[in-house]
């Protein structure tokens, strides 16, 4: 007989879906293999010599890179698989 609550599993489950989302996002936007550029390719601004040393790869200074993740954040295909507090209260 179905008691209507999900159960620990189930929200664990959930939550670690949503963890391996976001992770798998942060890994698609890694630049694996990639020289660092001197210059940031969207303004032009030069590019730390510690920035380029702490993230190989890396295409934009702090400043543009920042913006950029504004909009992602914005833009993300990230949902609350938990659903509302009100479908897990019946």
């Amino acid at each position: 007989m179905a008691s209507g609550w999900a159960s620990d599993d189930a929200v664990n489950q959930q939550i670690e879906g949503t963890i391996a989302d976001a992770i798998e996002m942060a890994r698609r936007q890694l630049n694996h293999g990639t020289i660092s550029a001197h210059f940031c390719v969207d303004c032009g601004d030069a590019i730390a010599q510690a920035r380029r040393e702490a993230l190989p790869g890396v295409q934009y200074c702090l400043s543009c890179q920042q913006e950029i993740d504004k909009q992602l954040a914005k833009s993300a295909n990230l949902y609350n698989r938990r659903g509302s507090k009100d479908s897990q209260l019946r």
